[in-house]
C-alpha cells in the first residue's frame, strides 16, 4: 500500500517521479493554489497561464501534466483541479483536498514516488490529503495474472510513496493525523478487498476466518456462531436466509474494549456474501454484482478494527450477520414463517428481502448488551438507490438528534448521506394474518418500510440508526475522486468518526 511521509524538503530538490500541485477555478481562469508557490516561481510566476494554455480550468477532477521547470529533480508537474476558489479565504475544505489527492494518486499509477504540494495549512489538511492519496491509489488485482486493477492502467502498480510537502514531521498533531489516515485507509481498503472478492472465495465461513485473524492481530475478541450454534440459539432469521446454501451462515461478534471507556457502541452489518434473491430469484441483469451485498458487514468489520488500531476510548462491538442467499430444495419459500431470535414470527413474502431478516436477529442480539447506541449498515434496498442515487446513503433512526449527528459526522469525513423519515403509516403494510409481521410492506417507500421493519427488533430504550448504503457501496461506473470502480468502503469513515466523537463525549 502507498507509503506516506511528511517532508520539509524544497520541491525543486526532492527526488521524485512527479510534483503534484493544486489549481483552482477562479472567476478569470485557473489559479495556482497555496502550497505550490515554489513551483510557480520556477515558472516565473506563469504557471496559471501555462495551464490555461493547455486547457486547464481548475475544475474538480481535472488533471494536467507538464514538464517540470529547469533545475527540478522531478521530471513532471501534475496539476490537479480543486474546484472553485474558496469565497472567504484561501482554505480549501477537507473533501476537496481528499478528492484532488485521490485523482492525482490514480493519475500517477506506476510511479514510485510523488511529492504532493497541495494546500496544507494544518494537521487536518495533511490527514485529508493522506487519506485521499491512499484511497485513490487503491487497486484490486488479486485475480489478475497481470495488471493492477482500477488503481492503475496498462499493468501499472499503484503509486508507491507520497511525500507531503509542507508537512511537519516532528509535530505531534501532524504525526497523529498521518497515523490516523494510515489506520483508517488500510482498514477501508481491506473492506474494499472483501467486497471485491468473488463469492466462490468469500462465503460466511471464510469471512468469519478473516475477522478471526484480524482479531488476533489487533487484540479484538472474536466469537463465531456456526449453523449448529445458530440453531441452538434460535436465530431463525439468519438460518432462514442461509438454509438454501451449501455454505452455512455465521454470526460473528467482534469486541473492542478500552479500559478508559465510559460508552459502548454497537455496529451491526448485513453480510450476504452472495444474493441470488433465493426462491424469489432476481431477474436477469441484477445478479452480476451481488457479491457486494456484504458491504455493510465489511464496513462494520473495518470500523471496529480501525477503532482498535487508533486506541479509541470507547467500547465498540461489531456484529457481522453472514449468510449466502441461494435457491435450492432446502431454501426458505415465500409464505414460510420464521421464528426470529427475539421470539417474533415473520412471514416471508419475498425471499429477496433477506437482509432485514439477518439484521433483525443481529440487532436483537446486540440489544442484549445494552449499548448506548446501535448503528446498522446494509446494502438493503433498491428503493434507496432510486431515492438518493448512487453516491448517497440514507439515514433513519428512532431518535432525530442521533440521526442528525450521524449525517453531520458523515459530512465531516466526506461521505454523502441524507436523513430519511420512518413514517408510522407505512408500518401497517407489514401486518400479517399469519405471523407477527411480514418482511414486506408497501412498494412505494420501500427503503423506509425496511427501516420500520428493523426498528421492531431494536431493544426498548436503545438509541438506534440504520444506514442504507445500497447506492454508494459498489461503484459500477468509472472511478472518481478517491473512489475506485467496484467496492468503495462506504460508511467505514462515518462509523469511525462516530466512535471518535463518542470517545470524546461529543456525540449526544
Amino acid at each position: 500500500m502507498t507509503a506516506l511521509t511528511l517532508s520539509t524538503a524544497a520541491a525543486s530538490g526532492l527526488r521524485a517521479d512527479a510534483i503534484v500541485v493544486g489549481v483552482a477555478k477562479g472567476p478569470k481562469g485557473p489559479v495556482v493554489a497555496p502550497g505550490a508557490e515554489a513551483v510557480d516561481k520556477a515558472y516565473d510566476g506563469g504557471l496559471a497561464g501555462i495551464l490555461e494554455t493547455l486547457g486547464a480550468s481548475g475544475s474538480e477532477g481535472e488533471v494536467t501534466k507538464l514538464p517540470a521547470p529547469s533545475g527540478f529533480k522531478a521530471p513532471v508537474v501534475v496539476a490537479v483541479g480543486l474546484g472553485a476558489v474558496p469565497e472567504q479565504d484561501d482554505s480549501f475544505d477537507a473533501e476537496a483536498l481528499r478528492r484532488a489527492a485521490g485523482v492525482a494518486a490514480r493519475a500517477l499509477a506506476g510511479a514510485k514516488k510523488a511529492a504532493f504540494a497541495l494546500p496544507i495549512t494544518d494537521a487536518a489538511d495533511a490527514g485529508a490529503v493522506a487519506e485521499g492519496a491512499r484511497l485513490g491509489a487503491y487497486g484490486f488485482d488479486a485475480y489478475k495474472e497481470t495488471g493492477r486493477g482500477d488503481a492503475a492502467k496498462n499493468g501499472k502498480g499503484p503509486l508507491g510513496e507520497v511525500a507531503l510537502l509542507g508537512g511537519k514531521p516532528r509535530d505531534a498533531a501532524y504525526k497523529a493525523a498521518i497515523a490516523r489516515a494510515t489506520a483508517v485507509t488500510e482498514e477501508l481498503n481491506r473492506a474494499r478487498d472483501l467486497i471485491n472478492t468473488p463469492p466462490n472465495d468469500l462465503n460466511p465461513e471464510s469471512f468469519a476466518a478473516v475477522a478471526t485473524a484480524a482479531g488476533k492481530e489487533h487484540g479484538i475478541k472474536v466469537q463465531v456462531l456456526d449453523e449448529k450454534a445458530l440453531a441452538k440459539g434460535g436465530y431463525g432469521g439468519i438460518l432462514g436466509v442461509g438454509v438454501g446454501s451449501a455454505a452455512g451462515p455465521r454470526l460473528v461478534k467482534l469486541s473492542y474494549t478500552s479500559a478508559k471507556a465510559t460508552k459502548h457502541l454497537a455496529f451491526v452489518g448485513k453480510g450476504i456474501t452472495y444474493d441470488s434473491g433465493g426462491i424469489s430469484l432476481k431477474p436477469a441483469g441484477h445478479n452480476e454484482t451481488m457479491k457486494c451485498d456484504m458491504a455493510g458487514a465489511a464496513a462494520v468489520f473495518a470500523a471496529v478494527v480501525a477503532a482498535a488500531r487508533l486506541g479509541l476510548e470507547v467500547n465498540v462491538t461489531g456484529w457481522l450477520a453472514l449468510a449466502e442467499n441461494m435457491p435450492s430444495g432446502s431454501a426458505t419459500r415465500p409464505g414460510d414463517v420464521l421464528r426470529m431470535y427475539s421470539g417474533k414470527t415473520v412471514e416471508v413474502l419475498n425471499t429477496d428481502a433477506e437482509g432485514r431478516l439477518v439484521l433483525a436477529d443481529a440487532l436483537w442480539k446486540a440489544s442484549e448488551d445494552k449499548p448506548d447506541a446501535i448503528v446498522d449498515v446494509a446494502t438493503l434496498t433498491g428503493a434507496m438507490v432510486l431515492a438518493l442515487g448512487n453516491r448517497t446513503f440514507g439515514v433513519m433512526a428512532n431518535d432525530d438528534a442521533f440521526r442528525a449527528s450521524i449525517v453531520e459526522a458523515a459530512e465531516e469525513v466526506g461521505e454523502e448521506s441524507w436523513p430519511m423519515p420512518l413514517p408510522e403509516h407505512l408500518r401497517k403494510g407489514m401486518d400479517s394474518p399469519t405471523a407477527d409481521i411480514a418482511n414486506m410492506g408497501e412498494r412505494m417507500g420501500g427503503g423506509l418500510v425496511a427501516g420500520l421493519f428493523l426498528r421492531e427488533f431494536v431493544g426498548e430504550g436503545i438509541t438506534w440508526a440504520h444506514l442504507d448504503i445500497a447506492g454508494p457501496a459498489f461503484n459500477e461506473a468509472g472511478p472518481f475522486g478517491y473512489t475506485p470502480k467496484g467496492g468503495t468502503g462506504s460508511a467505514v469513515r462515518t462509523l469511525v468518526r462516530l466512535a471518535e466523537l463518542t470517545a470524546a463525549g461529543d456525540l449526544g
